[in-house]
């Protein structure tokens, strides 16, 4: 492959179209210095029309591997991660063996560097074998060669509030982060989706919003109590940014996410008890949809996660009570939030937001060096070329991801990666992930 690239005419943040020369892992040059900078060998991709946003890293998703390979390995998830743009991935803990031991996290890393698509970041689990009754190797895992700064029981909540706190005040040493799944397991038991309207229409056990609302506004004020900082995962509804938001205003060290799914998709959508919509936290109201909407727009959501959650078509395509929780969401993930928060047209959110909320500030959340930075020269060369002209209709079933459960599956979507540079290296180009690639 060629040592070197110049990508012609890419507007960076959606801004005036610009010129970004880049070699050796990193951009040497931008702008009219790019084209000068050039030889031979260089590859010219051209990027006029197409906007370029710094590499997108993911704070939440599942690789399956070790364990359930069927699902998906790391090799394929983070394929899929390069063809939504991703390059970086924190690859959630809920694997077999779990991911609470130095062993473990650091054979995800390895996975991850041999595979190349894309930087794999492991998530520790927060207790031993997601059990929540003993902390996991915290402080191993945080000095192992995976250097594990997040830490989740993702899946399961961490109910237990002692041991929440000793888990805030042991991460402190490295500044950690303690990303909670928040569920109250007592209020949800066999719960299957929202409660509320269309959960009593349908009989099915509802999960209530109080459930995820009363673990939040625990945590906030047990991190608030040790000086430790908490990270919510995949927050639903409207109360939960009601708390958030309080929380930060009254200066805890709280972060949260949303999924795509979360921002586009209802409750309603159960109707015909299809379980392409089953999801963990469930789909909630319209009402849940355009607060989080809000919470995104105005920084009390600080970054949006897919929450990839790859099943084989023997676990979601059955009935709903016994089909697994979750959907893929890499490969859709730009598109979704440019609906949502784009071409809804309901708040003041452009290109340099998508940028923060998917790249930036998931970098500093997870503690990433060398991903979400500014393009300019020097930086590493971690970049992502979006179409926002282009429609594309999801077909599950040509997505790179090992697993198909997507719920937008016939849906038309805007805006569309058409190429992936991680580490200097195109992953993917015009569209389609680059098998013979190499990363330095």
């Amino acid at each position: 492959m060629p040592n070197s690239y110049l990508v012609r005419g890419a507007a960076l943040l959606g801004g005036e179209p610009t010129d970004l020369f880049l070699t050796e892992g990193a951009i040497a040059a931008v702008g009219a210095e790019a084209g000068t900078a050039t030889d031979g060998s260089t590859q010219v991709v051209d990027a006029r029309g197409l906007i370029a946003l710094p590499g997108l890293v993911d704070l939440h998703t599942h690789l399956r591997e070790p364990g359930r390979e069927d699902a998906e390995t790391v090799a394929s998830g983070t394929r899929a991660a390069a063809a939504g743009g991703f390059t970086c991935v924190h690859a959630m803990a809920n694997t077999d063996p779990v991911a609470d031991t130095a062993g473990v996290v650091e054979q995800v890393l390895h996975l991850g560097d041999a595979a190349g698509w894309a930087q794999v970041r492991p998530v520790g689990a927060v207790t031993v074998g997601l059990a929540g009754t003993q902390l996991a190797e915290l402080g191993a895992m945080a000095d192992s060669a995976a250097a594990v700064r997040v830490f989740s029981d993702d899946g399961k909540c961490v109910s237990d509030p002692v041991l929440m706190r000793r888990a805030l005040e042991y991460v402190k040493a490295f500044d950690g982060v303690i990303a909670q799944h928040a569920q109250e397991p007592r209020l949800t038991e066999d719960a299957v989706m929202h409660e509320g309207r269309v959960s009593s229409r349908l009989g099915l056990t509802g999960w209530p919003a109080v459930a995820e609302e009363a673990i939040i506004a625990r945590d906030v004020l047990l991190a608030e109590h040790v000086g430790s900082r908490v990270h919510i995962c995949h927050l639903s509804t409207a109360g939960s940014v009601d708390i958030v938001r309080w929380a930060k205003a009254r200066g805890i060290a709280v972060s949260a996410e949303v999924t795509p799914h979360h921002l586009l998709l209802t409750d309603d959508l159960l109707t015909d008890y299809d379980p392409a919509y089953k999801v963990n936290p469930p789909l909630r109201t319209a009402e849940d949809v355009a607060a989080v909407r809000a919470g995104l727009a105005d920084g009390t959501i600080d970054i949006v996660a897919t929450d990839h959650a790859p099943h084989t078509v023997e676990d979601k395509d059955c009935e709903f009570a016994a089909a697994a929780f979750g959907m893929t969401g890499l490969e859709t993930a730009v598109s979704v939030v440019v609906e949502a928060m784009i071409t809804s047209g309901e708040h003041d959110f452009g290109w340099s937001d998508i940028a923060r909320v998917l790249s930036s500030a998931p970098a500093r959340i997870g503690g990433v060096t060398g991903q979400g930075q500014d393009l300019v020269a020097g930086a590493p060369a971690n970049l992502t070329l979006i179409d926002p002209g282009a429609r594309t209709v999801v077909d599950p079933l040509t997505q790179a991801t090992a697993s198909p459960n997507s719920p937008y599956a016939g849906r038309t979507l805007p805006a569309a990666v058409v190429a992936t540079f991680f580490r200097g290296r195109p992953t993917v180009l015009d569209g389609q992930p680059q098998d013979d690639r190499r990363t330095s």
